[in-house]
C-alpha cells in the first residue's frame, strides 16, 4: 500500500514540473516574440495594434510552487502585457507619439556657381559649415557661370600657360565637392528672406538655412532685333564658344556685335572656323583691355576703317586722331580675317528665300547710312545684366539691379544675406575679383554664425571625384542595341533605323562649356527611363555631316526621334523636369 502511494506522489510531482516547464516555454516564447516586435515595427502604433492580436490583456502565470492539488483554487498572480515586453516598449503602448522633429537647418545655402560661388564653397567646406550648393541657370546662365563660355584664361593666377573657362570651373567644383560642398545642378525659383530661418525654394527641393550667399552673376545681353526670337539658335548667338564650331558656320562669313573684352575674345575665336569676321563697334574706338588689343608680333597692320585705313605700328601714333592715346598694336588689327567697322550698329538681319539668315542690315551712326552686310551669323558681345531678380523687393539693389553691398564686405541690406560675383560688381568684373569677392562671404558667413550662435559644424570625411564621363560603349565593347546610352554616327544611324524606343541625340563640341553641364543632367534623367529611351551623343567636330543635315546651329543642342520623326529640338541648357517631362510623355 505505502508502495502505491508513493509512486501516486512520484507521479503528481513529475505532472507539476511538466507544468512548470511548460509555462516557463510559454514566458520564454512571449518575450522572445516581443524582442522581435520592437527590431520590425518600427511605429509604436504598429506595436500597440499587433499585440492584441495575440495576446490577451491579462496573463496569468502559474506560482511556482512544489505540489499543486488539482482541485486548488488558489489566486492567480496577475501582470498586464507590459511586464512583459522590453522596458523601452512598455511605455510606448499608452504614450502618444512624440511630435516629428523640424527639418535640419542648413548653415548656409550657396545660389550660383561661377568662381565666387565654387570659391564660397570652397571655403564654407573647408570650415566645416556643409554648404548647399544650388549651381542652377537663371536667366539663361548655366553652372560654372560666364567661364564655361569663354575660351582661354589668361589672366588668373597659377596657370602660366593659360586655361579654357570650362576647365577652370571644373576644377573649382571638384575642389568644392572634395571639401564636402552639397552640389544640386537646379534653378532656384524662390527664395524669402524677409525673417530668419530663409526659405530657397528650387526646382525640385526646399531648403532652410540661417545665411545666404547670392552669386548668380550676370547675363549676357541682347540687342533685341525685330527678328532676333526668329533667327536665335538658327543665326544669332550670345556665345561663340558654344555655337562657333557648328558646320553651319565653318567657312562662313560671321559678325560679332561690341567693342569691349567679351566681343574682341569672340571675334578672335570665330577665325578659327570663319572665313572671314566683321566687328561691329558702336563708337569710334574700342574699349578692349590693352592686353585683348595688343598684338603679339611687331608688325606693321592696315586696318579698314569706314572706308579709309589707317596705319599702326608698335610705338608709333595712329594717323587718326581716334587712336591716338593707344601705344601699342592691336590683336585684332593684325588678324588679316577681321574687318573692324567702327560708328556702326545692328539694325536687324537678313534672311533668303529659304528662310535662312544671308545678312546684317547695319547703320552708321555718324551719317545714319543703312546697308547690308554679308554673314551668315551674328554673335552678341555687348555686356551683362546681373541676374538679381530673385532679391528684387528684399534686399537694396542700385539703378541697373546689381545687389548692393557695404563697401570692402559682401555684406547686402539684409543681416545674413551676403553677394559675391558679379551679381554685385559691376566694374571690375574679372574671374579672380569674382573668387575673391567669394571668399570674403564665405568668411563673413562663418564669421556671423559663430556671433549669433547659429554655426553647426559638420565633420565629413574628403569624397574623391567619382563622376565620369559618358563611355564610349560603341568603341569599347562594339554596338549593342540593347544598350541605353551610345556616341557616334554609326549608333545614330542603327538606332534611328531600328530601336522602337525614344531617341535622345545630344549634340556637342570639345570646347562647349555647357555641354560639360548639360552631359551629366540628361545623363540622370535618361537613367530613369533606362529601358523607354535611346541616348546618343553626337560630336559636331567628329561628325560635322550628321551636325549639318541636322541643321545644328550650336551647342549644346538636343533631338528627340521616334519612328523616324524628329519630335522636338532643345537648345541651350534646360532644367532636368523639361527633358524629363517630354520623355515621359512621349516613351
Amino acid at each position: 500500500m505505502r508502495l502505491e502511494i508513493d509512486n501516486l506522489e512520484l507521479l503528481f510531482l513529475r505532472q507539476n514540473w511538466l507544468w512548470f516547464w511548460v509555462w516557463f516555454l510559454f514566458l520564454t516564447i512571449i518575450f522572445v516574440w516581443s524582442e522581435i516586435q520592437w527590431l520590425f515595427l518600427p511605429t509604436y502604433e504598429s506595436v500597440s495594434h499587433s499585440l492584441p492580436l495575440l495576446l490577451p490583456t491579462t496573463v496569468f502565470l502559474c506560482p511556482l510552487s512544489p505540489t499543486l492539488s488539482s482541485s486548488s483554487t488558489l489566486p492567480l498572480h496577475a501582470h498586464s502585457v507590459s511586464t512583459l515586453l522590453p522596458r523601452a516598449i512598455a511605455p510606448s503602448l499608452s504614450a502618444p507619439r512624440p511630435p516629428s522633429k523640424p527639418p535640419l537647418l542648413q548653415n548656409v545655402v550657396i545660389i550660383g556657381s561661377g568662381p565666387a560661388g565654387y570659391t564660397a564653397a570652397i571655403y564654407a567646406a573647408r570650415a566645416n559649415l556643409k554648404p548647399v550648393v544650388f549651381e542652377g541657370y537663371q536667366v539663361g546662365g548655366v553652372p560654372g557661370g560666364q567661364l564655361m563660355t569663354t575660351t582661354e584664361v589668361e589672366n588668373f593666377p597659377g596657370f602660366p600657360d593659360g586655361i579654357t573657362g570650362p576647365d577652370l570651373m571644373d576644377r573649382m567644383r571638384r575642389q568644392a565637392e572634395r571639401w564636402g560642398a552639397e552640389l544640386f545642378q537646379e534653378d532656384v525659383e524662390h527664395i524669402d528672406v524677409r525673417s530668419n530661418p530663409f526659405t530657397i525654394q528650387s526646382s525640385e527641393r526646399e531648403v532652410k538655412c540661417h545665411s545666404v550667399i547670392f552669386a548668380t552673376g550676370a547675363t549676357a545681353k541682347r540687342l533685341r532685333l525685330p527678328r532676333e526670337d526668329e533667327f536665335w539658335s538658327r543665326g544669332i548667338s550670345a556665345c561663340a564658344i558654344c555655337d562657333g564650331a557648328s558646320p553651319l558656320f565653318k567657312g562662313q562669313v560671321l559678325a560679332v556685335v561690341g567693342g569691349g573684352d567679351t566681343a574682341t575674345e569672340e571675334a578672335i575665336y570665330l577665325t578659327k572656323y570663319a572665313r572671314h569676321v566683321h566687328l561691329l563697334v558702336r563708337r569710334d574706338q574700342l574699349r578692349a583691355s590693352k592686353a585683348m588689343q595688343d598684338s603679339k608680333f611687331l608688325v606693321l597692320a592696315e586696318i579698314s576703317h569706314g572706308g579709309s585705313n589707317c596705319y599702326l605700328d608698335c610705338g608709333s601714333l595712329c594717323t587718326n586722331e581716334q587712336f591716338v592715346n593707344y601705344r601699342e598694336c592691336f590683336r585684332v588689327y593684325n588678324n588679316p580675317n577681321i574687318t573692324l567697322h567702327f560708328n556702326t550698329e545692328a539694325v536687324d538681319v537678313v534672311s533668303n528665300t529659304k528662310g535662312q539668315m544671308s545678312g546684317i542690315l547695319t547703320r552708321r551712326i555718324d551719317t545714319g547710312e543703312e546697308s547690308v552686310l554679308e554673314a551668315k551669323g551674328l554673335f552678341y558681345g555687348i555686356g551683362h545684366s546681373p541676374n538679381s531678380q530673385l532679391l528684387q523687393g528684399q534686399v537694396e539693389l542700385d539703378s541697373s539691379g546689381y545687389v548692393l553691398v557695404e563697401e570692402g564686405t559682401a555684406k547686402t541690406s539684409v543681416e545674413g544675406v551676403f553677394a559675391a560675383g558679379d551679381v554685385q560688381d559691376h566694374e571690375w568684373r574679372q574671374a579672380v575679383t569674382a573668387a575673391g569677392s567669394g571668399c570674403i562671404a564665405a568668411l563673413s558667413v562663418e564669421r556671423y554664425l559663430v556671433r549669433n550662435d547659429l554655426l553647426v559644424e559638420f565633420h565629413q570625411p574628403q569624397t574623391e571625384e567619382v563622376k565620369k564621363e559618358l563611355t564610349d560603349r560603341d568603341i569599347q565593347e562594339g554596338f549593342d542595341i540593347t544598350l541605353t546610352k551610345h556616341k557616334g554616327q554609326y549608333a545614330l544611324r542603327k538606332l534611328y533605323h531600328e530601336s522602337p524606343r525614344l531617341i535622345c541625340v545630344l549634340y556637342t563640341s570639345p570646347t562647349c562649356g555647357p555641354c560639360r553641364t548639360l552631359k551629366p543632367i540628361l545623363s540622370k534623367v535618361i537613367d530613369e527611363f533606362d529601358q523607354n529611351v535611346h541616348f546618343i551623343e553626337i560630336d559636331i567636330e567628329e561628325d560635322p555631316e550628321i551636325a549639318e543635315a541636322a541643321g545644328i546651329m550650336g551647342t549644346p543642342c538636343v533631338q528627340f526621334f521616334k519612328n523616324k520623326e524628329m519630335l522636338r529640338t532643345i537648345s541651350g541648357v534646360k532644367m532636368k523636369r523639361e527633358y524629363r517631362e517630354f520623355i515621359e510623355a512621349n516613351k
